[in-house]
């Protein structure tokens, strides 16, 4: 399914987190949030939610008929990636607004790479025609260049409306195909 990078051949998979799974691996799915809530810009909350809260939007997700993936390296957790309603709205219902998370250790490695891949794929295989990055800081050039390498372009900037770290933050909206995109009717 997914091309992992080379020295991870062997040792890393991507699968997706259901239900039945999510006691299993939403301590490490928590702990990997909150090292982002704390110390990055990606995420905008400012205190790191208990796994309760984590299981609970996973469920959502899941039950909302979202795909949810996780990077498994040796059994133990990774990564992992989502993708939820842009908007609440039903024009908006073809979609996606994506979120990938990476533990630090493995930052770098190709598991954000591998989970983009197979985010994008399983949207794409349930119709969902866009894909939506908010890329949580004008000046996280990484994560940009990330989301161009992955064939997103740039869709716009919303300039100062998040505080956090002391300081007023962009962000960035990025936009990616899937499938037809916008070229037939769903």
């Amino acid at each position: 399914m997914v091309t992992p990078a080379p020295g991870d051949a062997d040792r890393l998979e991507i699968r997706p987190l259901t239900e039945a799974t999510i006691d299993q691996h939403i301590d490490a799915i928590t702990a990997i949030y909150g090292h982002h809530v704390l110390h990055g810009t990606s995420s905008w909350e400012l205190t790191p939610p208990d796994a309760a809260d984590m299981a609970g939007r996973a469920k959502a997700l899941l039950t909302g008929g979202y795909p949810y993936l996780l990077a498994l390296i040796d059994g133990r957790v990774a990564g992992y990636a989502y993708a939820g309603a842009y908007r609440p709205r039903p024009a908006y219902r073809y979609t996606v607004e994506h979120s990938i998370y990476v533990n630090e250790a493995e930052r770098r490695g190709g598991v954000g790479h591998a989970l983009m891949l197979a985010l994008i794929e399983t949207c794409t295989a349930r119709g969902f025609r866009q894909m939506i990055a908010v890329v949580g800081d004008s000046q996280n050039q990484q994560s940009i260049r990330f989301h161009e390498k992955m064939g997103f372009r740039h869709a716009g900037l919303v300039e100062n409306i998040g505080f956090k770290f002391d300081r007023w933050m962009d962000q960035v909206l990025m936009q990616r195909a899937l499938g037809d995109g916008a070229e037939t009717p769903p």
